[in-house]
């Protein structure tokens, strides 16, 4: 185990399914290329290039990896940096942001000491990251808490460029639709239209981390007749046009 202050990991991770894991230290993870997503606190998050997450050391996520994705993260001594504010922040990564972390690289875990410039550096990282989790971010769904809305959202998610009525949707978990319709707002939150708005865009912004991907056919793909309604859904939502947001990345 590595006594430095600080250090950075950079390395690609093959896809994986849904992984309960822990770290010892603060954990900057931040995927430089495709997208994971982490669960915590009944929440599941969509972590692509353009964002990234803070988790506090101790905190028990679970991860998951559609495609192999390359990590650049840095990790930080709880001895040393103060506890982030909560077990799981997911931030947006500012471009001086970005420069940072991917100049970590030359800091990895088995070096010996830390130079005073790698120190001077994390020290910065951490502060601009800390600060960028104090923003909202709305790139998440709550986390289903029965085996029927956790099927109902499986259905809803497999079937976004063709929506299935929530009326087959209920008929297929076996329930009636104001019963279904009941268990969506008291476990999630949100009536089931606000969970397929939000799915659309959430699997829009994974779509997007892949640059082969066309724009209109991912607006497609995720249930728009048209790229002008996507577009404007994307903006209401992220506060971004798909093409700005791909750019960022």
């Amino acid at each position: 185990m590595s006594s430095l202050p600080a250090y950075c990991v950079y390395r690609d991770f093959p896809p994986e399914e849904d992984k309960s894991v822990q770290f010892d230290r603060h954990y900057l993870l931040y995927a430089a290329k495709g997208t994971m997503r982490l669960q915590a606190e009944g929440r599941s998050w969509t972590v692509a290039p353009a964002r990234a997450a803070l988790i506090a050391a101790g905190a028990p996520i679970t991860l998951s990896i559609a495609t192999t994705i390359t990590c650049c993260s840095a990790l930080f001594s709880p001895d040393v940096y103060d506890a982030p504010k909560a077990p799981l922040r997911v931030l947006d990564m500012s471009p001086l942001a970005r420069e940072l972390v991917l100049a970590c690289r030359d800091y990895a875990p088995e070096l010996e000491t830390l130079p005073a410039e790698g120190k001077q550096l994390f020290d910065t990282l951490y502060m601009l990251v800390s600060k960028a989790a104090g923003a909202p971010n709305d790139m998440w769904m709550p986390v289903a808490q029965s085996e029927p809305v956790f099927a109902a959202l499986k259905i809803t998610e497999t079937q976004l460029a063709r929506p299935m009525g929530f009326g087959e949707i209920a008929a297929k978990v076996g329930m009636t639709e104001r019963t279904l319709a009941r268990r969506f707002q008291d476990e999630l939150g949100m009536p089931w239209r606000d969970c397929v708005r939000r799915l659309r865009i959430i699997r829009a912004v994974e779509a997007l981390a892949d640059p082969d991907r066309q724009i209109t056919q991912i607006a497609l793909d995720v249930g728009y007749s048209s790229s002008s309604a996507f577009n404007s859904a994307f903006l209401d939502f992220t506060g971004q046009t798909p093409t700005a947001f791909r750019n960022l990345e």
